[in-house]
C-alpha cells in the first residue's frame, strides 16, 4: 500500500500509467515519450531509470533519469522528492533537461550538491507548428540521408554538437553512444541534410524524437563558410515538409534564447513560442 504521497522506481507494469502522464504535455515531453513507447519502462531498454511521484495514491509526476534528469509534469512537492532521490544516487547525467520552472527548481535543490555546472541555459524558447510557411518554399535540395552516407552525415553532426554543447561528442568512448545514436536516426529516415557539387554537408537537421501526437526537429545546422546565404529558412521548410506529411501533426523545437540568427529563422517558417526549457549542462 503507498502512502498519501511518495516517490519510488516505476516498473514495466507501471507502463500505461507513466504514458497517461506523458500524454497530459505531448509537445513538452516528446523526447521521454518516444524513448518509453519503443522501450517501456525496463531501465536496460529504456536506458535509465523512470521516478514515479505519487499523491493520494495516483501518479502524477515523472522523472526519468538516465543520461538527462528531466522532470515531467512535476509538480513543486514533486521536484522536490526527485531531488532527493538524485542526491542520494549521485550524479550519472550529463545534463538537467525539462520545463524551465521544474527544472530550475531542480536544479536549486541538486547545485549544492551536483554543482558546479559546466554551463546553464536557463531559458530556450519552445516553439511549435502544425502547419507549412506560405511564403517559404521548401529547399528542393534538402533530402534524407541514405544508410550509406553514414561517413557523409557524421562530420556535421560532430561539428553541430561541439558547437551546441561546447564539447565533442567523441569525447569518453570515443562517440560509439553518438555515431550510433546517429545511425539510428538515418535508418528511421529522420536525418536529413543538402549536399554541395563536392559531396559535403551545406544544411541538415534530424526528427528526433517522435511519437503519434508530435514530433521534435534537432541538431539543425548550416556549414559556416555557407551562413547568411538565406539556406536555414528553406531547408527547415523542407524538413517541416517531411515531419508534417510522414511524422506527426505536431512539429516543435527548442533553442537556446541568445540564437537569435536560429529563432529568427524559426519565426519565419512559421514557429510560435509556447513555453521554455532550461538545461544543466555538466
Amino acid at each position: 500500500m503507498l502512502t498519501q504521497t511518495t516517490s519510488r522506481v516505476l516498473e514495466p507494469s507501471d507502463l500505461d500509467a507513466a504514458l497517461a502522464v506523458l500524454d497530459r504535455e505531448p509537445v513538452a515531453n516528446a523526447f521521454v515519450t518516444s524513448r518509453v513507447q519503443i522501450a517501456g519502462l525496463d531501465p536496460w531498454r529504456l536506458g535509465g531509470e523512470m521516478w514515479g511521484w505519487y499523491e493520494d495514491g495516483m501518479l502524477t509526476s515523472l522523472c526519468y533519469a538516465g543520461a538527462n534528469l528531466v522532470p515531467i509534469c512535476a509538480t513543486p512537492r514533486a521536484v522536490r522528492a526527485f531531488a532527493d532521490r538524485a542526491r542520494r544516487a549521485g550524479r550519472r547525467c550529463s545534463s538537467i533537461v525539462g520545463p524551465a520552472e521544474a527544472t530550475a527548481q531542480l536544479w536549486r535543490l541538486l547545485e549544492p550538491h551536483w554543482g558546479p555546472a559546466r554551463e546553464v541555459r536557463a531559458h530556450q524558447p519552445l516553439m511549435v507548428t502544425d502547419r507549412m510557411p506560405a511564403d517559404i518554399a521548401p529547399d528542393p535540395y534538402v533530402r534524407r540521408i541514405r544508410k550509406d552516407e553514414m561517413e557523409t552525415i557524421m562530420p556535421a553532426c560532430v561539428a553541430m554538437f561541439t558547437e551546441e554543447v561546447g564539447v565533442s561528442p567523441l569525447a569518453g568512448d570515443g562517440g560509439l553512444l553518438y555515431q550510433a545514436r546517429v545511425a539510428e536516426l538515418v535508418g528511421a529516415g529522420r536525418s536529413f541534410a543538402r549536399l554541395d557539387e563536392h559531396g559535403k554537408v551545406v544544411f541538415k537537421a534530424e526528427i528526433g524524437a517522435a511519437t503519434m501526437q508530435a514530433c521534435q526537429i534537432q541538431g539543425v545546422w548550416v556549414a559556416p563558410e555557407y551562413r547568411g546565404q538565406g539556406l536555414a529558412a528553406p531547408g527547415m521548410a523542407a524538413v517541416m515538409r517531411y515531419a508534417l506529411a510522414d511524422v506527426a501533426p505536431i512539429v516543435s523545437l527548442y533553442v537556446n534564447d541568445f540564437n537569435t540568427a536560429a529563432r529568427r529563422t524559426y519565426l519565419r517558417v512559421g514557429f510560435q513560442e509556447v513555453g521554455a526549457f532550461m538545461s544543466v549542462l555538466f
